[in-house]
């Protein structure tokens, strides 16, 4: 089945990197979409959300093309059918989905649906009726649950989504440290004998980085070497810029931090200058302190920044190499382990929370409050020494 859709999404190019837009079917831009989507710039969205959200926005203004319907005269039902369609792959399309058809995901479903939402909500904002009735108020009842931070929200109480779609969460997929291990060995290993490393110095570096700092891949594929202070006598630290300006168009979602590092992992970073200086960077590279850290040498213009999608390819090849690692692996799992292993070593999730560049605590709760409870529980197992101690006590 092929869809057609009459509303196209569309990259354009800025002096502050590539963004997306909507098209119609006259290829002019959809202003209602595109004065959202500027909010989002605006806003310092990243621009994989603002990617992600014009996805869902093309896809709702196919919706109401093949219906014929304005944008701004909709209701909770005609969401309720575009939420419908997403479910089956059949957003503007008349004919109905073969048998078996794979459906999209529940979690791309909810994205696409939240991009919707947050459309009409920005309207409503702005003044368009029908944009609030896609939201309701809600106030706290006495002896109700309250979320956390709920007694800074409007004493008029809290606007709501009427359509949510929930997803089942899979829990954090994270790596055992022995498969961390297993992939930074098969990249690089030392040899004693020519007194050199042997194979992919800046993998080793970069997983290792991932593992002990837990940055994202764009955060650490943008650092420069003025961005490591490399320890002299104090304990070594990364400082995480939020310098807009890269190549590839790779920001720092969390802005600035700094982030302190042991000392094996500088000594590594130090063995990855001497082997960029070896190689000739030294005498290349015009202005040292703006060059990247990880950087291109075998593909792609010597020196120069590598790409996500380069470090994405790589581990796919490494995955064949290292029977170990998870096929659905991906380099944010070393984000996840690094949390799973901070809470689990007992750091206070305020602590973790700064250290991963969250803007809210609550960020941090939601995502791996499972970790401290399973590990809480996992206490009550012994019961009867539970028992004892109750009873000695008495």
């Amino acid at each position: 089945m092929q869809e057609e859709y009459v509303a196209f999404k569309q990259r354009v190019a800025t002096s502050d990197g590539p963004t997306w837009t909507v098209l119609g079917a006259d290829y002019r831009v959809v202003q209602p979409i595109e004065r959202y989507l500027e909010h989002l710039r605006s806003t310092d969205h990243s621009p994989n959300t603002v990617e992600s959200y014009a996805k869902g926005l093309e896809l709702w203004w196919t919706f109401l093309d093949a219906r014929g319907q304005s944008w701004d005269r909709v209701g909770v039902a005609d969401v309720g059918t575009f939420l419908g369609q997403l479910r089956c792959g059949a957003v503007g399309v008349s004919v109905v989905p073969s048998i078996g058809a794979i459906a999209p995901a529940e979690s791309t479903i909810a994205v696409r649906v939240r991009a919707v939402m947050g459309f009409y909500r920005y309207h409503a904002e702005a003044g368009v009726d029908v944009a609030g009735q896609l939201y309701e108020t809600v106030r706290s009842r006495p002896g109700s649950y309250l979320p956390f931070l709920e007694h800074i929200a409007r004493r008029d109480g809290r606007r709501r989504s009427r359509i949510r779609v929930r997803t089942r969460s899979r829990g954090i997929p994270v790596l055992r440290p022995e498969q961390a291990a297993a992939l930074r060995q098969a990249e690089a290993r030392w040899d004693p004998a020519s007194g050199t490393w042997i194979g992919e110095l800046r993998y080793r570096l970069l997983w290792a980085l991932l593992e002990e700092t837990g940055l994202r891949l764009g955060e650490a594929l943008r650092l420069q070497h003025r961005d490591w202070k490399t320890g002299t006598g104090d304990t070594a630290l990364i400082e995480v810029s939020d310098r807009p300006a890269h190549p590839h168009g790779l920001r720092a979602k969390s802005g600035y931090r700094r982030i302190h590092v042991g000392a094996e992992l500088d000594r590594l970073y130090g063995e990855w200058v001497w082997a960029l200086c070896e190689a000739g960077a030294d005498v290349e590279v015009e202005d040292w302190d703006r060059f990247y850290v990880f950087c291109n040498l075998h593909r792609g213009p010597r020196f120069g920044a590598m790409r996500p999608e380069s470090v994405y390819r790589h581990l796919a090849t490494m995955k064949r190499r290292v029977p170990d690692l998870p096929e659905s692996m991906t380099p944010h799992w070393f984000r996840h382990t690094h949390a799973t292993a901070l809470l689990l070593a007992g750091t206070p999730m305020h602590v973790v929370s700064r250290r991963l560049g969250h803007a809210d605590v609550q960020t941090t709760i939601n995502t791996y409050a499972h970790v401290t409870e399973d590990a809480e529980l996992r206490t009550c197992a012994d019961w009867q020494a539970i028992t004892q101690a109750w009873g000695g006590a008495r």
